[in-house]
């Protein structure tokens, strides 16, 4: 049995008849930062759902420090998509951190340290001076920021982020991703981090888990994100352009130059 924080054995996940993937291996060591890239339809999110025990693979097995993920997806913090609360909605700012503290136990009021962790979680991404506003008058940034914070708050044995730079400006994006990247050097927190831009996290990542085609590659940036590698994934041309320090992908089917 692997040690590593985060094991994945042999995994194979269908959507109905379709095969998303099959064999797929991989092992995230402490503090590691995985940036999984794909087109639309790969199973990006459907990985997420197999880390967090919700989707059940065909085959193979995940294990979270040694356990399977249904026995501790309450310790695995999750940064979900941008996306804009009612206007109208009554709950403030506060209130959405709690919710990665006790959000499955309604009805329970928070002790004296946990009040101190919504708190120590605001000021370490920049949100106590509106921790008193209701959500839907905040920035999408602030919301997002809001998101992070909730995630951190229960110091998670591993974070998973799904598109959470999506309908942020460049500065946002920029402020997301730092504050995961300080979290998992300082905790040693695992992250993986789904997104359809590399360039927003390529100054921190570790490693690309690449899915495309019914396949799989991972490596570092540049063992990934080649020509190469990308065209035996998609079984066409794709070609990988570097431009001004950033990685275009052209020609690659099912709006996949539009990823990066």
């Amino acid at each position: 049995m692997s040690d590593a924080p985060v094991s994945v054995q042999g995994l194979t996940v269908q959507a109905g008849s379709r095969v998303l993937w099959s064999g797929l291996d991989i092992e995230l060591e402490a503090g590691e930062l995985l940036a999984v890239l794909g087109p639309n339809g790969a199973g990006k999110t459907t990985f997420l759902r197999v880390l967090l025990g919700l989707t059940k693979p065909c085959a193979g097995c995940v294990r979270i420090d040694g356990s399977d993920p249904q026995r501790v997806r309450s310790q695995i913090g999750y940064v979900p998509q941008q996306r804009a609360f009612d206007p109208d909605l009554p709950l403030r700012a506060r209130d959405l951190v709690r919710l990665g503290v006790d959000g499955h136990r309604w009805g329970i009021p928070l002790g004296r340290g946990q009040g101190g962790a919504v708190d120590a979680a605001l000021a370490a991404v920049g949100a106590s001076g509106y921790a008193e506003v209701p959500v839907g008058l905040l920035s999408g940034g602030e919301q997002q920021r809001l998101r992070v914070a909730q995630a951190l708050v229960s110091q998670p044995r591993l974070v998973l982020a799904d598109e959470p730079l999506l309908s942020l400006d460049l500065a946002y994006q920029q402020t997301v991703v730092e504050l995961l990247d300080t979290h998992r050097k300082r905790a040693g927190t695992p992250v993986v981090f789904v997104t359809h831009d590399v360039n927003a996290v390529l100054p921190y990542v570790n490693r690309v888990l690449y899915l495309a085609g019914g396949s799989w590659a991972i490596g570092n940036v540049d063992e990934v994100m080649t020509s190469e590698t990308l065209s035996n994934l998609y079984q066409t041309d794709v070609d990988v352009l570097r431009v001004r320090g950033r990685i275009v992908v052209a020609g690659a089917p099912d709006g996949g130059s539009h990823h990066h």
